[in-house]
């Protein structure tokens, strides 16, 4: 393995230390975990791109938008990520 040094914040290094006790293991195996997701996983979209994705949704839907927004409103929504 290979050494590193990483800063948290206060708040990061206090729910590492309260999570990583609740699963017995150390805070050094929980950012390993943490790591291998993320790169198994680069898919995973961050919080703030899911964000601005919501928000340009609100846009797209005029007067002369869809009519059955209420009844399918998860179908456009999800349209409007793959496009």
């Amino acid at each position: 393995m290979i050494r590193t040094q990483i800063q948290l914040t206060e708040e990061q290094w206090q729910a590492l230390k309260k999570l990583a006790a609740s699963r017995r293991v150390s805070m050094a195996e929980l950012i390993r975990q943490s790591v291998d997701l993320l790169v198994q996983t680069p898919e995973v979209v961050s919080i703030q791109e899911k964000r601005r994705k919501a928000l340009e949704v609100v846009g797209i839907f005029h007067s002369d938008g869809p009519t059955d927004l209420a009844e399918k409103h998860d179908d456009h929504l999800a349209e409007s990520y793959t496009a």
